[in-house]
């Protein structure tokens, strides 16, 4: 294969994934100790799997954690959804035991998110040691503290940077001495969704903790996506569903993406007497991508 088709193909398979993690709509945080419920994702029909070694493993299961987490991993990749993996902080011991027994296993998930994210050089870092070991694990950066917000620029501007962005409302509610509620965290909501189109990177939303609450989810769920946000994450299997329902797009959605796209090809033009430039289009061709559909017409 020459220079020139390997960078193409490079590109392509780049481009591929980008389009793939935008079209991935709910994710489900399983523990880590819990292998036996890591094929719960795919049956209720969430698009992605959190398996978990951080917050949803008491310290004294951390190593059991990490060997069962590996051991799934290690599977061929058609053969399970989606795989996020959260280490614990790579500043903690168990961090570093996270990333050094995934080093050294031959499990290689499709995700790794980063908890306590608050600078681009802990994005930097991690990613050399994943290319040290030639593994394509990309990198999902979860700002859940105030040092995080701050240094957001840096992130999504660095040389590497993450795939995707996380926010994660408990720990971010905590550190801001804030309720976590919706009003109260959405000023830091707004800036993740910022940041993060400044650098066309998609982003997640924390999961909703209030497991009884049904509409409560779905109106958390709804403000996000009109904030931008890409994905919604849940923390038991009943929230799947919701969450699928409000973040795929619909029939009619699709048709007028389609048709908006259709006029905007002519150049500026209008449809349904409501003007259609190139900004509209930009949010016409992110209706497809979440549909997972091709954008051209």
């Amino acid at each position: 294969m020459n220079a020139q088709l390997q960078a193409t193909t490079s590109e392509e398979t780049l481009q591929v994934k980008h389009k793939q993690i935008h079209t991935l709509k709910s994710w489900l945080f399983t523990p880590a100790t819990k292998a036996d419920h890591f094929g719960r994702a795919a049956e209720v029909g969430a698009d992605a799997l959190i398996i978990d070694l951080e917050d949803a493993v008491a310290p004294s299961d951390k190593q059991k954690a990490r060997s069962a987490a590996l051991q799934y991993l290690e599977q061929p990749l058609e053969n399970r959804l989606p795989c996020a993996l959260r280490i614990n902080a790579p500043v903690t011991r168990a961090g570093i035991d996270d990333l050094h027994s995934l080093l050294e296993s031959s499990a290689t998930p499709d995700y790794i998110i980063l908890p306590k994210c608050d600078s681009a050089a802990f994005v930097r870092m991690v990613r050399s040691l994943l290319d040290q070991v030639a593994k394509k694990t990309e990198i999902i950066a979860l700002i859940e503290s105030a040092s995080g917000v701050e240094a957001l620029p840096d992130i999504v501007k660095s040389d590497v940077r993450p795939a995707a962005l996380l926010f994660g409302a408990a720990d971010m509610a905590s550190d801001l001495g804030a309720k976590p509620s919706w009003e109260g965290l959405l000023l830091v909501r707004s800036r993740i969704a910022q940041a993060a189109a400044l650098a066309s990177l998609p982003i997640l939303d924390s999961p909703y903790f209030d497991l009884s609450n049904v509409d409560g989810l779905k109106r958390e769920t709804e403000a996000a996506v009109q904030l931008g946000y890409h994905a919604k994450c849940a923390i038991h299997p009943a929230q799947v569903g919701e969450i699928n329902k409000i973040l795929t797009p619909g029939e009619e959605e699709i048709a007028n993406a389609r048709q908006i796209l259709a006029v905007n090809k002519q150049g500026v033009g209008s449809l349904d007497h409501q003007m259609v430039d190139e900004a509209v289009a930009r949010r016409a061709r992110m209706v497809l991508e979440r549909a997972g559909l091709s954008t051209e017409i």
